[in-house]
């Protein structure tokens, strides 16, 4: 409550609220994060939201109440949101002010959908979204996988030869995910980010990767596939760390383009590769085709990966208007 209340006062102070005393019931802003914290620690314990979400909504929340958290909801304006977005002189990236404000309209939307608290921040605007879809070379991947401790290695090379988030499914697989047909090798790949399960075709060489791993981590067991050197279940915090210190051992931490590469660059280099037909002499997969291998929408695959499909993928595009390859063999 004291935090609550030097919250008030600092508004106050600021002249952006007017010192009256809160109504008993009243809902402010705190109690609007406190309900959808708790959500996601419901969400947590039930592996519907993952650890590293909640932990990104808790600090971005707990920093807005730091901010504003007495202020009664029906007196919060979007310009507080934009001042307190405005005080936090590090936050220069876009994406890092994207994440907080949606984080904190989804808080808004929790408590309007499941307590009847109208949101004050209805159309409130983020920054678009410029996702940063930089993918390894050849030489720049075969540098970093042997730069690396086996189990770094086998996850790396899971990542980009098959396209899973990294944290949120890659680290989550287990031997009772995998299933064997007459074509190969199939995953059930489950996403806690999207909530959906997609059953997913993997390479020969990913295959045989498995196999390998389940000898440690058989079915029934329960263990993921994939894990640290000390037996741990691969995390955010512990991949990206590991990452920044790769990127200082091989020198990349200079290189302007390099210095952007982390874990999710896998994703993206087995993006690009399948619309660049990498593995299949160079016919490049439909858009349509690589979100349902990676589990995005079709929308958000082209939006991410468009102009690389517009490189590649033209055949199409030249048959339609009679010009194409394959309108010369007639």
């Amino acid at each position: 409550m004291a935090r609550l209340a030097m919250a008030r006062v600092r508004l106050t102070e600021q002249g952006e609220l007017a010192a009256t005393p809160l109504a008993t019931g009243d809902w402010v802003v705190a109690k609007v994060c406190s309900e959808y914290i708790q959500y996601c620690e419901r969400g947590v314990a039930g592996r519907t939201i993952s650890t590293d979400h909640r932990a990104a909504v808790t600090y971005y929340l707990n920093d807005l109440c730091r901010f504003c958290g007495a202020l009664p909801v029906a007196q919060l304006k979007k310009a507080h949101i934009r001042t307190w977005i405005d005080s936090h002189k590090k936050w220069k990236s876009p994406a890092t002010e994207r994440t907080a404000l949606t984080v904190v309209i989804a808080a808004f939307n929790y408590s309007q959908d499941n307590f009847d608290v109208p949101s004050p921040l209805k159309g409130l605007k983020k920054p678009a979204a410029k996702p940063r879809l930089h993918s390894l070379s050849r030489e720049d991947e075969e540098v970093l996988l042997g730069a690396v401790d086996p189990a770094f290695r086998d996850f790396l090379y899971a990542a980009i030869h098959t396209g899973l988030r990294p944290f949120c499914e890659l680290a989550k697989m287990t031997a009772d995910d995998v299933e064997e047909t007459p074509r190969g090798m199939m995953w059930r790949v489950y996403s806690s980010k999207t909530k959906k399960t997609r059953k997913i075709p993997v390479r020969p060489e990913v295959a045989r990767l498995t196999l390998r791993l389940m000898k440690d981590a058989p079915r029934g067991s329960g263990r993921p596939l994939f894990l640290t050197t000390r037996g741990r279940t691969w995390i955010r915090n512990n991949g990206v760390a590991r990452f920044r210190n790769l990127r200082v051992q091989l020198g990349w931490d200079t290189d302007p383009v390099r210095k952007r590469y982390s874990c999710y660059s896998c994703r993206h280099t087995f993006a690009h590769r399948m619309l660049s037909g990498y593995w299949n002499g160079g016919i490049g997969c439909s858009v349509e085709t690589l979100a349902e291998l990676i589990g995005d929408t079709p929308k958000v695959a082209f939006d991410h990966y468009g102009r690389e499909w517009g490189q590649h993928y033209q055949d199409p595009l030249w048959n339609a208007i009679g010009v194409g390859r394959a309108a010369g063999r007639r």
